[in-house]
């Protein structure tokens, strides 16, 4: 699988009629850069404002998922930003003359096969996921509504519905991987039940309503007069109609509605602004709760930008180089190789390990009563594990040493005391040029950083080369 952003080839339009606007709209995908997310542009308002399709611009979720920004809004956009999510697509600009997305035929297919058609390209920016590293939960006690994100090195949904409905029944359905999205869900239907049909439109909504674009469920026997007057009230043909499916329809699969909610989670949770690794398990989903989910997984990378990811670290793997190779790289000696092992190493980046202990000696001083690592050394372990960075670059790295040139932004968050396990990540902000490489390194005890610093240092050779 690519990690790179990916957009469309070329603009493609479709046009239709909106479910609950009844508003016939026409809106255009277009390519849009790296970066840009899903955006939707209301252009047949003034000044052709930009709606970004995120959680927090969530302003409604009564039978479909609405954004706003200012007066601007845009409604029913799950099934496009599903279609999207689905083909791999992170970037788009979404032009449309309506407040509604068009309903089509109630699924993601005509969505799907217009944004294939237009081609996929990918582009020069790596993608950004949001790695489920521990258990996310919502819970809507009063719903039943429960939505749980488990870590896993892929995106997978399961889905359970119960209406407590004799037609529907408890269903299930689920995707393995989104490869899957075009056979088992994308032209999975929306659904409503006959009873709702008539308050629904005395709210203003469903006026775009057909039986060609939504599964309509007749949970109880009714007389033909009634649903000849609510086929009146929609200014639609009269039909024979029974209880089970009011447009003698048959369903594509028997969990038709249960996939077609996962359809929905799918193109709720897009609005998390990420691609997911995660298995997604969804009890009762809807539209509200999903949003919530979105905005739950939002705040989650807001904190992971601000304080930094705290790399696994699981004590039983073998590291990437034990203590021996590290003083083989390093010209550290007890009591001052502040290293223990190393458990990541690649061309940018390092992960170091150093267990604290009441044996270190400086706790003998700093405090009697209060032991606490000095910041200083803190930092000098932090640049220790930054040198195997730099040194496992170079031939011969005994013959080499790496030497401060500054600090920027340090900021120590918590102490370090004797029982933690201090974690450092370093990364380069730059390549190493000149023998200067430039660093950003950040420190944790379990997932809370303790300190993050930018480093500086110059590798020169060292002029006496001891054997």
């Amino acid at each position: 699988m690519s990690d790179k952003q990916k957009t469309i080839k070329q603009e493609v339009t479709l046009e239709g009629i909106g479910l609950h606007t009844g508003v016939n709209v026409t809106m255009t995908f277009k390519p849009a850069y790296a970066d840009h997310g899903y955006k939707f542009q209301r252009i047949d308002l003034e000044n052709k404002p930009l709606i970004p399709a995120l959680a927090e611009n969530v302003v409604d979720t009564a039978r479909g998922t609405t954004i706003a920004k200012g007066e601007a809004r845009v409604s029913t956009i799950e099934h496009a930003l599903a279609a999207a999510y689905s083909l791999g697509i992170d970037n788009l600009l979404i032009e449309i003359d309506g407040p509604e997305v068009p309903i089509l035929d109630g699924s993601s297919i005509k969505f799907f096969n217009t944004l294939r058609e237009a081609g996929i390209e990918e582009q020069d920016a790596d993608r950004e996921y949001f790695v489920v590293r521990e258990n996310v939960r919502y819970v809507n006690e009063k719903t039943g509504t429960e939505i749980i994100a488990y870590p896993d090195d892929k995106f997978s949904v399961d889905v359970l519905i119960d209406f407590n409905s004799k037609v529907l029944g408890y269903q299930f359905a689920s995707i393995d991987s989104l490869a899957d999205f075009e056979k088992e869900i994308a032209s999975c239907r929306t659904f409503a039940f006959f009873a709702e049909l008539e308050p629904l439109f005395k709210k203003n909504l469903i006026k775009g309503g057909a039986l060609e674009s939504a599964i309509v469920i007749v949970e109880h026997e009714y007389p033909q007069e009634e649903f000849d007057r609510i086929a009146d009230l929609f200014n639609k043909p009269h039909i024979e109609a029974k209880q089970g499916i009011l447009n003698n329809i048959s369903l594509q699969y028997s969990n038709e509605p249960a996939r077609h909610k996962l359809l929905d989670v799918i193109g709720d949770l897009a609005l998390s602004g990420r691609r997911i690794k995660g298995k997604i398990v969804a009890k009762k989903p809807g539209h509200f709760a999903n949003t919530e989910y979105a905005k739950q997984i939002r705040n989650i990378v807001k904190f992971e930008q601000k304080n930094g990811v705290a790399p696994r670290y699981n004590p039983d793997e073998v590291p990437v180089k034990d203590i021996k190779e590290i003083m083989s790289i390093l010209p550290h000696r007890p009591p001052f190789l502040l290293v223990d092992k190393i458990i990541h190493l690649d061309e940018n980046s390092v992960v170091g390990i150093k267990a604290i202990t009441m044996n270190e000696d400086f706790f003998i001083g700093h405090f009697p009563d209060e032991p606490v690592m000095p910041g200083v050394l803190q930092i000098e372990a932090m640049a220790q594990v930054g040198g195997i960075l730099v040194l496992h670059q170079v031939e011969n790295p005994k013959e080499w040493s790496t030497y401060f040139l500054k600090m920027d932004n340090v900021r120590f968050k918590q102490k370090v005391v004797p029982g933690d396990t201090l974690i450092f990540k370093m990364e380069l902000i730059n390549p190493i040029r000149r023998g200067i490489a430039q660093m950003r390194g950040q420190a944790f005890v379990g997932n809370t950083l303790v300190l993050d610093a930018e480093l500086m240092a110059q590798v020169i050779r060292n002029k006496v080369i001891k054997n």
